[in-house]
Formats: structure tokens, C-alpha cells, sequence
């Protein structure tokens, strides 16, 4: 068991009202929940690190309802994606770790949500930025959800910490109109369409 070390929580909203065009009726809502954590791992190989995963479901679950309740509530997400960065003494492998509490994290919180988490992952230092990509909940093939929220901590990660990223979003991008399967065409069995 790996104790769970949580130096700060983050959490960040914006209404998009319009890009350019016409202004939305209802106003797109992106968020983000960054934690910052000591990570257990840094500076030495270590073989199996998967029981980690384990220990880091509950921060997952909180992040995603934290996020969630920022949102106007789970009910009103429509998208969602994950990510890590990991400080300069770990190592890439250290980040896939946040794929399954992340996800199953935010799946759960959001009522069984079938596609897929995308994700992304880096080793970068403080400051570091990732774009986390976003896609819709139930299809992954919703064209007009396919959107990335770019995330960064001005002192975070630090060589031994990891930055663990969740971000979603209440519809599709502003404007959206590139075609593809639509919302109201979502079937649901598969995670894809």
C-alpha cells in the first residue's frame, strides 16, 4: 500500500460564450481538477508499481465529484478526458498509473458513462502544460465534443511530485458544426457510437 500524499487540489471553470460567432444561448462550461502528489517512485526503478492504482481510487472519486458539483453537477457533463504530469526524478510510467482511477474515477461519479477516458501524459518540471484531450461521455465518434483543455501549475510538478489531471465539459465546443454522429444519435452500446 502507497500512501496517498496530496501537497494541493486546483480546480479551474470558464463559460465560452462564443468563438468568434454567434453568442451562445447557453454558455459552454470547461473544467479542470489538478492534484498536486508525492510521488512514491521518483528516483529508482521500481517493478511493480500497479498496486498504486489502487490507492489512488479515492482521490479519483473526490477530484471527479469536486469537478463534477463545479460544474452545475454531473447530470450537466457532457465530456471528459484525463491526464498526468510527472516531475523530472519519475518517469513516464509513473503518469499511466492515473488511467484507471481517473477514469473509473469519473465514470462512476458520472453514472456509468461508456467511452472510453482519453488521456495524455508527460515528465516536465514546474510550470509544465499539457493539453488534455476531451471527448463525449457515452460515444467516443461525437465529432463535436472532440475538443483538449490545456492545463499547467506554475509550481507543480516538482522533480518528485506528479500532477494528476481530470477536466470536463457540459456540451460540445461553440459552434461546433464539422458534422459526425450527433448527441441525439448516440445509441450507447459500445463506448463508440
Amino acid at each position: 500500500m502507497v500512501d496517498i500524499v496530496v501537497r494541493k487540489i486546483v480546480v479551474g471553470v470558464e463559460d465560452v460564450f462564443h468563438e468568434g460567432g454567434p453568442r451562445a444561448a447557453v454558455p459552454l462550461r470547461r473544467g479542470w481538477v489538478a492534484a498536486v502528489i508525492e510521488n512514491p517512485y521518483a528516483g529508482a526503478y521500481v517493478e511493480n508499481i500497479q498496486p498504486m492504482m489502487d490507492d489512488l481510487k479515492p482521490l479519483g472519486l473526490a477530484m471527479a465529484r469536486r469537478l463534477a458539483e463545479a460544474l452545475g453537477g454531473a447530470k450537466a457533463v457532457q465530456g471528459y478526458g484525463k491526464a498526468a504530469i510527472v516531475g523530472q526524478a519519475g518517469e513516464l510510467e509513473h503518469g499511466a498509473l492515473w488511467h484507471a482511477p481517473g477514469g473509473y474515477g469519473m465514470r462512476e461519479v458520472l453514472g456509468g458513462a461508456k467511452a472510453i477516458v482519453p488521456s495524455t501524459k508527460k515528465v516536465g518540471g514546474p510550470g509544465t502544460r499539457i493539453d488534455v484531450p476531451v471527448t463525449h461521455i457515452n460515444a467516443s465518434y461525437v465529432r463535436s465534443h472532440f475538443d483538449a483543455i490545456e492545463v499547467g501549475l506554475a509550481d507543480a510538478p516538482r522533480a518528485r511530485e506528479m500532477v494528476l489531471i481530470l477536466v470536463m465539459t457540459t456540451g460540445a465546443r461553440v459552434h461546433a458544426r464539422a458534422g459526425g454522429l450527433a448527441v441525439h444519435e448516440i445509441k450507447g452500446e459500445d463506448g463508440l457510437r
